[in-house]
């Protein structure tokens, strides 16, 4: 399971402040933080429109400095301060995304093409907006697919976000997500699968419970990848526990290995 670490992100109020004052030791701290739980990368976010390549920079610079093997997922969506950040990271990341819209995915990719370590997430997402069904997501899917054919993309450094929304307000949004999972895997067995978390719980309470929840009922249907808060034990328990069941973890050597580690919070 790929985790992304999505803490560092400016629409967090204490980020937001460490942002606003430049506070390079809270960002630094936060970072070591999420790799210690074993984050794969950090997702980078400014929350600020105007200032979002300076952000972005800054965090990297400083995070790098404590953190020299980070890797990060640029989450932006501007591809000329993704493009501007993508030379100051030491390590591969990752971009956090492309779609259909305008032509963002053009440049992305016609610029990471020879970049080969590098991943992507796509949205499947087009010109029309965000997308009601099924069948309007498995389309992005196949134009997306397309692009990567034309560009020449290994498709394997693709990670795509069928996108989810809040239960509240949208009562099939988990069985459309894994409804276009399960089709997308069914074309194409190995591509990847990602999200974040925490959409689907917006505007409800002990938005915990419905994320743990979230993350399990996705993994069953294929997810292998999520922008989660790895500080959040249960959570963490969550994939490592849900890798065993699904057979991604023999013999229990991860589960076994993270709970030596203490990263559930429960060893004594």
């Amino acid at each position: 399971m790929l985790i992304i670490g999505e803490k560092l992100n400016g629409a967090i109020k204490s980020v937001a402040e460490a942002i606003k004052n430049r506070d390079a030791g809270f960002v630094k701290d936060l970072a070591s933080r999420q790799l210690a739980c074993r984050a794969d990368y950090l997702d980078i976010c400014s929350g600020v429109p105007d200032e979002d390549a300076e952000v972005l920079k800054w965090m990297i610079e400083n995070i790098e400095k404590e953190c020299p093997d980070a890797r990060f997922s640029l989450d932006s969506p501007s591809p000329d301060t993704i493009l501007g950040c993508i030379p100051l990271c030491k390590k591969p990341g990752m971009i956090n995304s492309v779609s259909l819209e305008g032509d963002k995915i053009d440049r992305i990719f016609s610029a990471v093409r020879d970049m080969k370590e590098w991943k992507i997430v796509a949205l499947l997402l087009d010109e029309t907006g965000m997308p009601e069904t099924v069948e309007k997501r498995v389309d992005s899917f196949h134009r997306i697919m397309d692009k990567v054919n034309e560009y020449g993309i290994d498709p394997d450094r693709l990670w795509f976000d069928p996108l989810v929304f809040t239960v509240g307000t949208s009562p099939a949004s988990f069985l459309n997500f894994v409804g276009a999972a399960d089709r997308i895997l069914e074309e194409y067995p190995g591509a990847h699968i990602v999200s974040g978390l925490s959409n689907i719980s917006y505007g409800l309470p002990y938005r915990k419970a419905v994320n743990h929840a979230f993350l399990i009922g996705a993994m069953m249907h294929g997810m292998d990848g999520a922008i989660m808060d790895p500080l959040n034990r249960d959570m963490l328990g969550g994939v490592f526990a849900a890798e065993a069941l699904l057979g991604r973890d023999e013999y229990c050597i991860e589960y076994l290995t993270a709970y030596r580690e203490d990263l559930f919070g429960v060893k004594k």
